[in-house]
């Protein structure tokens, strides 16, 4: 029967890319990494992998063997979790990838109650604004919009991504009034850079008649975070375009005000990402639902919808 150590040592390798990158997920050495795939080599009578001083790629056997044990060695771990909980209690460390706006505002709030509930999970939460890949940096679930799913990961949608024109009232004091979309490429904008591209995002507006209208604001201001383009606003530098939770807070306090409260831009969903197992550790899955709860709970699908004006 093969180790569980030199099973995993193996997948990891081969979805890391190197012994290194391996070890540090697993809290090894390179070295006991490297031994840990020799043993199952030599147990196997198999040539896992085409070892250089620059690369580690696997054979074709490699692969075959990897693709045959992946999921049941997540399973297998899986299993493992459940078996080790503490009187039956979800347990264990729980690593959660978020932006930094939205996981501040929405998703950090939840946490007493979470704590109180499942007092033995210990929250490892990363605010970050990039889309992580959760099975090869070891990730339990991730929250966000625009996620490309990649194999084995999939995705819960719990509320809309919606996008909205706002401005201060004292920006749009002196101005006239806005009432159509073309109108906004005649005022000062506020506008992010995406990192990935280096471009400019143009967006399309639309209403619930279905009618659809392309919108360039004015690069009057370039910044490159969702908190920033708001701070602009609120300071009354010009228009911008952002997702609706976001800045619900300073439409509520009346800092911002919403133009064209029958357009808004859809960006797709708010989702909760974890990876596809048939068997999810306990930690993950009651992570999930508390979720779900809260964000039908506070009615969040509705808040966040541009739609609803």
């Amino acid at each position: 029967m093969e180790s569980l150590a030199n099973l995993e040592s193996f997948v990891r390798s081969a979805e890391l890319g190197s012994f290194s990158s391996a070890a540090r997920r697993l809290g090894l050495t390179p070295a006991g990494v490297s031994r840990n795939v020799a043993a199952l080599e030599t147990n196997l009578a198999l040539r896992l992998f085409h070892r250089s001083t620059r690369s580690l790629t696997l054979t074709e056997a490699g692969e075959r063997f990897l693709i045959s044990i992946r999921d049941h060695l997540e399973n297998l771990q899986g299993a493992i979790a459940e078996a080790a909980q503490t009187d039956g209690q979800p347990a264990g460390t729980l690593k959660i990838s978020m932006g930094p706006t939205f996981g501040i505002g929405y998703i950090l709030p939840m946490l007493p109650e979470f704590r109180q509930r499942y007092p033995l999970i210990r929250p490892e939460w990363m605010f970050e604004n990039r889309q992580v890949d959760l099975i090869a940096e070891g990730y339990d679930a991730a929250i966000g919009g625009g996620f490309e799913l990649s194999q084995g990961v999939v995705a819960r949608t719990l509320a809309p991504a919606h996008l909205i024109a706002v401005a201060s009232p004292a920006y749009l004091e002196a101005r006239s009034r806005v009432a159509a979309p073309s109108d906004l490429c005649e005022m000062d904008g506020i506008v992010m850079r995406s990192l990935r591209t280096g471009r400019v995002t143009q967006r399309q507006m639309r209403n619930a008649t279905g009618d659809e209208h392309a919108v360039s604001l004015k690069e009057t201001i370039v910044v490159n975070d969702p908190a920033a383009m708001r701070a602009a606003a609120i300071l009354g530098l010009g228009v911008t375009l952002l997702a609706k939770p976001d800045v619900l807070p300073q439409l509520e306090s009346g800092e911002l005000v919403r133009l064209l409260p029958t357009w808004w831009v859809d960006a797709g969903p708010i989702s909760i990402y974890y990876a596809n197992k048939s068997l999810l550790p306990a930690k993950t899955r009651v992570f999930i639902d508390f979720v779900v709860e809260w964000f039908q709970r506070e009615r969040y699908p509705e808040r966040f919808a541009g739609s609803l004006g």
